[in-house]
């Protein structure tokens, strides 16, 4: 099983992300966060193996989140949701530690594709 934070700080899109990748058989959503803070905070303690971080949030921003998420919880990934089509905000979450950036309102199978993606590369970080 994969094991899934979403981190957005509206509740609507949390809950529809909630629902439609519960729907999957091997994602499981250990938890949701509403600030970059809270992120980091349940990241640390849940591990999660992929995080879906929104880039722009109240607060702590989804890249700067993403930085600190990586240095504190190294074996968990961060699979960035934008609404922007920036490649300037690609970059920069690339930088940050990001393994991937998917439009929030895409296709599902393309955030299907990077989640599992990233959980490939935290299972592989996990083993070395």
């Amino acid at each position: 099983m994969i094991t899934l934070l979403l981190v957005d700080d509206d509740a609507a899109i949390r809950r529809t992300l909630g629902i439609r990748l519960g729907l999957e058989p091997d994602l499981v959503i250990a938890g949701e966060a509403d600030t970059g803070a809270a992120a980091l905070a349940l990241a640390e303690t849940l591990q999660p193996a992929v995080v879906l971080m929104d880039v722009q949030m109240v607060g702590m921003d989804g890249i700067t989140t993403t930085q600190m998420l990586r240095a504190r919880v190294p074996g968990t990934r961060v699979v960035i949701l934008t609404i922007y089509d920036e490649t300037t905000l690609s970059a920069r979450a690339r930088a940050a530690g990001a393994s991937a950036f998917v439009a929030k309102y895409g296709q599902v199978d393309v955030l299907l594709a990077a989640i599992r993606q990233a959980a490939g590369e935290a299972e592989q970080a996990r083993q070395d």
